[in-house]
């Protein structure tokens, strides 16, 4: 069988990187790399380090707005999907890569598997909630890593090709932290020591398109008394620029570029607690049993925060505060996230056959 696999952004290079092993074991697999994340900071170093194959097409699509990147990534698409002639396309996450792979496989009458189906988080104004309930509606397969996932899909009527497969990102984190332990020297490299720190990133539009969000959560990392590395994502970083924020960041604020993902896992391990806007940090966080502030006012992820572990923080500096000084689990995380060979589960039933 060919397989057209589809990514373009950092999770869905995390999240391809199981599937493509064992995909390959028994398929011909034809990576494309939308470009949706372009520099090697948010690309390269991910195929680099996860051993992802090289891409057999790079469509250099870039950032844009949302219609503009997403339109481009589809006229691009269906010409690889022309040339190729796949047997299934399998799209990940919920990005503008993810719509446009399933769209251009759509028009074209070939059968999409989607992993990571139906997450939701009833926010409709994010547009990541748009992109994954439209590929949702759109897949034959539907790959779910919790049950939760799967009774969304039942609500909305999607019930065909519905399979509980695990969680694949929860594979990916258990296959590279230990490699991240033995190769990261992140924390020498900034002076850390272990839970002496925080880790924060902030990227979504609802905080990074708000002058006043984008103050009050600096303010408040910046009044925190520990040491907060702050990988800053590009469009972060221009928007940060835009606000006249960059000259007068908190000093203890350590500001780095964009990390690779075991850098990433490493710091993350160590961290006392984790800020983040970041769908799959929160999850991340909870797998590794670090406390998660999310910068939201909702989650995907709702079991991270039904088992205690993670708080809807916003962007309001003094629950922000709070919560620094007083969000302290202590039980064990009860593991609602797990692999039992998800990748693996994901290719027998491509394999069998089980779409139209």
């Amino acid at each position: 069988m060919k397989v057209v696999s589809v990514v373009g952004a950092r999770p869905q290079f995390i999240k391809c990187a199981p599937v493509s092993r064992e995909l390959r074991k028994e398929h011909e697999e034809i990576l494309v790399h939308t470009g949706q994340h372009y520099d090697r900071s948010m690309s390269g170093i991910f195929f680099q380090e996860l051993e992802i194959p090289t891409p057999d097409y790079h469509l250099g699509v870039g950032s844009a707005g949302h219609g503009r990147q997403t339109g481009a990534m589809l006229a691009a698409l269906e010409d690889v999907l022309l040339a190729e002639a796949p047997d299934l396309v399998i799209v990940y996450g919920d990005t503008n890569s993810t719509l446009a792979g399933a769209l251009a496989a759509v028009k074209l009458h070939v059968p999409v598997a989607h992993v990571e189906a139906g997450l939701r988080s009833f926010d409709r104004s994010m547009p990541e909630e748009i992109n994954r309930v439209l590929t949702d509606h759109m897949a034959d397969l539907l790959f779910c890593p919790t049950q939760t996932a799967v009774d969304h899909l039942l609500a909305e009527g999607v019930a065909g090709g519905v399979h509980l497969v695990g969680d694949v990102m929860v594979e990916a984190l258990e296959y590279n932290r230990a490699i991240a332990a033995r190769r990261s020297r992140i924390l020498e490299d900034l002076g850390l020591a272990e839970e002496g720190y925080l880790v924060a990133t902030v990227h979504r539009p609802a905080n990074t398109d708000s002058r006043g969000r984008m103050i009050a959560i600096i303010e408040a990392l910046g009044e925190s008394g520990r040491p907060v590395v702050f990988p800053v994502h590009p469009r972060t970083k221009q928007v940060l620029a835009d606000y006249g924020l960059s000259a007068s960041m908190p000093e203890n604020l350590i500001i780095t570029e964009p990390l690779g993902y075991l850098d990433m896992i490493r710091l993350m391990d160590g961290a006392e607690k984790i800020l983040t806007d970041s769908g799959g940090m929160q999850k991340e966080a909870y797998l590794l049993g670090v406390p998660c502030i999310t910068l939201r006012e909702n989650t995907e992820w709702v079991e991270t925060v039904e088992d205690g572990w993670n708080v809807l923080a916003g962007a309001d500096k003094e629950r922000i505060a709070d919560m620094l000084r007083h969000f302290n689990p202590k039980h064990a995380v009860r593991r609602f996230f797990r692999d039992d060979g998800s990748s693996r589960r994901i290719v027998e039933i491509i394999s069998r056959g089980s779409h139209p």
